[in-house]
């Protein structure tokens, strides 16, 4: 018996670690998205810097969210203070509230569909570079402060802890 356990627990670390687990978001999350201008170095640094004067702001924001809906009004009561806040980087800006498009996306061994869905997205000047993005509501962005060092396992289970408080 005691040799079991450590061997099912070898068995659990392997299966998280090595394949894809399909963690749904549900339908009426809200993704946050920052495209920056072009792939130049400066403007992905500026890309980061206006995710980073944003990020303290909108987790804020989302803990006092109980649902999508109040989520969605917190947002849109927020939106002159947050395009105050992205012109103080660069007047070349645009600040949407509503439906967007995200492309596919993998992170710690999760894959997000692309698709349409509601969201607040920022596009630096023509938009043209990689992008940044997160799902705000649940609020799952806390977690990529949180745990950048935690292993793939601890971050999908603390992903789906989350997601069944707010399924809930």
């Amino acid at each position: 018996m005691k040799k079991i356990i450590p061997i099912l627990f070898i068995i659990f670390m392997f299966y998280f670690l090595t394949n894809e687990q399909e963690i749904l978001i549900p339908k009426d999350a809200i993704r946050f998205r920052i495209i920056a201008n072009s792939n130049k170095i400066k403007d992905q640094e500026l890309k980061l810097k206006v995710k980073s004067s944003l990020e303290e702001d909108l987790n804020t924001i989302m803990q006092n969210a109980k649902t999508s809906s109040e989520a969605k009004q917190l947002l849109k009561n927020a939106l002159p203070t947050i395009r105050k806040k992205v012109s103080q980087y660069t007047s070349d800006n645009k600040v949407e509230l509503g439906q967007n498009y995200f492309p596919e996306k993998k992170y710690h061994g999760l894959t997000y569909e692309e698709g349409t869905y509601d969201s607040l997205v920022i596009t630096l000047g023509q938009g043209n570079g990689e992008n940044w993005w997160c799902v705000m509501f649940p609020p799952l962005c806390l977690l990529e402060a949180k745990n950048n060092n935690s292993s793939d396992v601890e971050y999908k289970l603390l992903i789906k802890e989350i997601l069944d408080k707010y399924q809930s």
